[in-house]
């Protein structure tokens, strides 16, 4: 009940000293409190580093830059009630105060949700160069680069934690051990994480193989430089009714993408001058990076053979298995370039926490 007080601080502590209290605590946020434990208000990486936007020195008060209204629950509430509070505001952490406004706990939607717990395995592919992002990627695999504060992977497996998944398995190659250290076993997430560790490279479907079994359930694949705010019980929900429909054995995710020809186009017969179209804009149906297979889809994988994406759908279209398409509306960004990567970090406060 009292394990929010290692996430309190008070008004007048440091901000230097809060960034401690967050660092330490691993809960991503810090409840500033009076001495009778009343709320007074919230801080998050977002309001730290907008703080340190407005030159606001880390020596001062963390007064100076707490949100003063952030959103509560109260001892009355259900666990439906918080959970949908969470759900509609795009929340993580949720204070619970009493009718005098004093904290008496903090819930995570992570713990709401684990009587919802979905056991479909979860792969996130984590093992690339990071060419494109050199140097940032010189020294951290881009799956550890921070992107509003937080690790591109660790904010995918938070998106599958919160929609009630358990059982994940990261594919690692490139400096394996930083992320094998950040990650652990899960438990720190209340999860299980296992490593499918490549010893040499196997392209984007080829460390699959790897799994130590065939999964029983369908699965998640997912590329770990990937931000996006998909619905990934939509997605499974749409793949379990397509494969009982017209036996659908994978699913992959889709991504509407425009491109504008900066020039006249003409059509023409022979020399005769038919339409002529100012600078249209060309729609195409990009692969999202995010897909979820039926078991058997493994059998297709050559062992120990450098195999990507592109040939898996291949082989399943040549071999007459049906595959269907689910198009993402929501948030999606590929952080495959630096200009990429500043984007998402400029944009990760409005789109995540809302």
């Amino acid at each position: 009940m009292n394990g929010w007080k290692k996430t309190s601080v008070g008004p007048e502590t440091s901000i230097k000293e809060t960034i401690a209290v967050i660092d330490k605590s691993t809960l991503q946020i810090a409840l500033v409190v009076d001495p009778n434990d009343k709320l007074l208000g919230t801080v998050t990486d977002g309001d730290i580093r907008r703080g340190i936007l407005k030159g606001i020195d880390l020596d001062e008060p963390v007064k100076r830059i707490f949100y003063v209204s952030p959103l509560t629950a109260s001892i009355d509430d259900d666990p439906k009630t918080m959970h949908r509070i969470m759900k509609e505001q795009l929340i993580n952490q949720l204070p619970i105060v009493d009718h005098d406004g004093r904290v008496v706990e903090l819930v995570f939607l992570r713990d709401i949700l684990k009587e919802k717990k979905i056991d479909n395995p979860v792969i996130l592919m984590a093992g690339g160069l990071g060419t494109r992002l050199r140097p940032l990627t010189e020294d951290c695999p881009k799956p550890l680069l921070k992107v509003g504060g937080t690790p591109l992977l660790e904010t995918i497996l938070e998106g599958f934690i919160n929609k009630g998944f358990h059982t994940f398995y990261i594919s690692v190659n490139y400096k394996s051990e930083m992320i094998e250290e950040y990650f652990g076993d899960g438990s720190k997430w209340g999860v299980r994480i296992e490593y499918l560790r490549e010893t040499q490279r196997l392209g984007t479907a080829g460390s699959i193989k790897l799994l130590p079994e065939k999964p029983s359930l369908p699965f998640f694949v997912m590329n770990g430089d990937l931000l996006t705010k998909v619905d990934f019980n939509q997605l499974l929900e749409f793949h379990i009714n397509n494969n009982k429909l017209s036996n659908a054995m994978a699913t992959m995710c889709v991504r509407e993408y425009n491109m504008q020809i900066p020039y006249g186009v003409i059509r023409q017969e022979g020399n005769k001058l038919v339409k002529l179209d100012e600078k249209p804009v060309q729609r195409f149906f990009v692969n999202g990076g995010i897909y979820v297979f039926e078991p058997d889809m493994i059998d297709l994988i050559p062992d120990d053979k450098y195999f990507d994406m592109t040939h898996l759908f291949d082989t399943m279209m040549e071999k007459n298995h049906k595959t269907v398409v689910f198009q993402i509306r929501e948030y999606w960004m590929d952080i495959g370039h630096k200009r990429d990567f500043e984007t998402a970090d400029g944009e990760y406060g409005e789109i995540f926490w809302g």
